[in-house]
């Protein structure tokens, strides 16, 4: 399946999770999986929290910030990859001048 995310409407989310800011992606999701690529603006934050059901990968395009990772801080600038297994938490934090812009996949695992 291609995905073209340039065909894909962009939505605004703001405080993403209870975070800070907004996050601006384009979006699919079906009942196995949810493909993002997606902006975090400069200041803005995703808030902390865990993958009950799911894992996330997070694949860093461009900019540069970081993660809070079961309470760890990881720094993260382009080609950075982060994952987050099921039953971990983690928070995503832009704190550069610039956008940063990230491809996450986040499939389901079940309950």
């Amino acid at each position: 399946m291609l995905l073209n995310f340039e065909k894909i409407e962009e939505k605004v989310i703001p405080k993403m999770r209870g975070g800070e800011g907004e996050l601006i992606a384009r979006m699919f999701v079906n009942e196995d999986t949810k493909i993002m690529r997606s902006r975090l603006t400069p200041g803005s934050t995703i808030g902390l929290h865990t993958h009950e059901t799911d894992s996330e990968m997070i694949y860093i395009l461009s900019g540069r910030g970081k993660v809070l990772y079961d309470g760890e801080y990881e720094p993260l600038s382009a080609g950075s990859c982060h994952y987050c297994p099921k039953g971990h938490e983690h928070s995503l934090i832009n704190d550069s001048d610039e956008d940063l812009v990230i491809l996450a996949m986040i499939p389901s695992h079940g309950a």
